[in-house]
């Protein structure tokens, strides 16, 4: 059993959940096309002393409900060890249990870790505003990027690849590294797109803009410009520019129909603007069809709407 999680590791959320048992096989997948160490952490919220003062009257042992928790946590650890090693036996895996909550847990790790991966149970925007999440909790406030792994509905269309979603700012770097990197290590093709408003067009029902569509040079230089680096420093990804019209989640919602990966950006808001603008890596994490790379930005946020 690890208490500490090694610089540049994938950290895995381990619950003993199905969805989170799909996380854990993701992310040994990942670090062991990066070489790096796979770190399992679960986390506990021990008794509060406010609230089981009454366990006391009852002659409960607090202490007694501390280790078993602590015993049961661990043989959940192992369980998922050895489901990460069950295909690869020479992945490095470190064993972490934090007695605090889930979500501050997470945020901690990414502190030192290269990526956060979380399970999705796919409540659904409505129920997931309520009850809260932690994979949305996670990606939006990590300091690194963070992967909400979801299981693609039994027979819907196959993966096709990584999905990056281009904006034309400063925060553009890091997201296209990330799917540039992922989309190498896995042998997967890679779409960019890139959304911009027409109204006009939008309301003809006009989207995905052909190749051949004359007008919008701008636009494609936009998209050329954020991929250069990327194409040189991974010549072997098959890349393909995408320009599209409506609203970036919705079009990058559908891009997830067919993809195996999403990639976003996520600009840290205030409360509230967050709550009356909205925010768009939360909006794809909670209703994309595939699994969600969220990569954060150290740029501040300006509170606009960005299409």
């Amino acid at each position: 059993m690890s208490t500490e999680i090694p610089r540049g590791a994938v950290v895995v959320g381990v619950d003993g959940s199905d969805h989170a048992q799909r996380a854990v096989r993701w992310a040994a997948d990942h670090a062991a096309v990066e070489d790096r160490p796979l770190a399992l952490l679960h986390a506990a919220a021990p008794p509060s002393p406010l609230g089981t003062t009454w366990l006391d009257t009852m002659g409960v042992d607090q202490v007694m409900i501390i280790e078993e928790v602590t015993e049961s946590s661990n043989r959940l650890l192992a369980e998922a060890a050895a489901t990460a090693t069950a295909d690869r036996p020479g992945l490095a895996v470190h064993q972490v249990l934090r007695l605090c909550d889930p979500r501050q847990a997470l945020l901690d790790a990414a502190a030192d870790a290269s990526l956060i991966v979380v399970g999705s149970r796919g409540l659904g925007a409505v129920r997931g505003m309520l009850l809260g999440s932690v994979g949305n909790a996670v990606a939006k406030h990590a300091a690194c990027p963070v992967a909400v792994v979801r299981q693609r509905d039994a027979g819907g269309p196959g993966a096709a690849g990584v999905v990056v979603g281009v904006e034309g700012g400063p925060a553009d770097p890091a997201v296209v590294e990330l799917a540039f990197r992922y989309a190498a290590s896995h042998g997967l093709t890679l779409t960019a797109v890139h959304c911009f408003w027409d109204e006009v067009r939008v309301a003809e029902g006009s989207h995905d803009v052909p190749d051949d569509e004359p007008g919008l040079d701008d636009q494609r230089q936009l998209l050329a410009d954020a991929l250069r680096d990327g194409r040189e420093k991974f010549p072997d990804v098959s890349v393909r520019a995408q320009l599209t019209r409506g609203f970036v989640d919705d079009r990058l919602v559908r891009a997830s129909l067919t993809a195996e990966l999403v990639v976003v950006g996520h600009r840290r808001k205030k409360l509230l603007t967050e709550l009356i603008y909205g925010s768009l890596a939360p909006a794809v994490v909670e209703h994309a069809h595939c699994s969600v790379a969220v990569v954060p930005s150290t740029e501040p946020s300006t509170g606009r709407i960005h299409s």
